[in-house]
């Protein structure tokens, strides 16, 4: 079926198509790109589906973001997304084969009683829950555009570590 590569070893120009044809070529106004503004996709744990002819199938990229509280501290997060497959592909379980690696190598990051840092999406919940992401905790909290905040998911072993408000935006360092 699929094969993994880090997405580093794709040519930035496929997985911009890609992501066009998943999404759109409207897909730069939606509220995630404000909240991964002017950052990178995180390297390590960004990934590349190829189909079994080596053409790129999907792509999964993940993002520093933060939490910033109404007295303005940063509450560290990664957002996952964009989740992509071409549309020719989709239901073919190469969205679930990203997630697996994505998710797998954040977990990877545990070390002894120090989880890895707490994701955050804009995804449905009915797809999303089979891998912990729930809308319970993230009701208090708001985006920088429209969204609906049933679909802004946090997967976190303690969620009790984050504030109950505030709002997502690009980590500032």
């Amino acid at each position: 079926m699929a094969t993994l590569v880090p997405l580093s070893a794709v040519d930035p120009a496929l997985v911009e198509a890609l992501l066009d044809e998943a999404f759109g070529a409207d897909r730069h106004a939606r509220t995630a790109y404000r909240i991964r503004e002017g950052a990178h996709w995180l390297e390590g744990l960004s990934f590349a589906a190829l189909d079994e002819d080596d053409y790129l199938a999907g792509s999964i990229q993940l993002w520093p973001c933060a939490l910033a509280t109404p007295d303005g501290k940063g509450h560290p997060l990664i957002m996952v997304g964009p989740v992509a497959v071409m549309p020719a592909l989709q239901g073919e379980g190469y969205g679930k084969a990203l997630m697996g690696a994505a998710l797998g190598a954040i977990d990877a990051m545990a070390q002894g009683d120090r989880p890895p840092l707490p994701q955050v999406m804009i995804g449905d919940q009915e797809y999303y829950g089979r891998w912990g992401f729930t809308a319970e905790h993230t009701g208090g909290w708001h985006c920088p555009g429209p969204y609906d905040p049933a679909r802004l998911l946090l997967r976190c072993e303690n969620p009790g570590i984050l504030p109950a408000q505030g709002m997502l935006g690009p980590w500032a360092g």
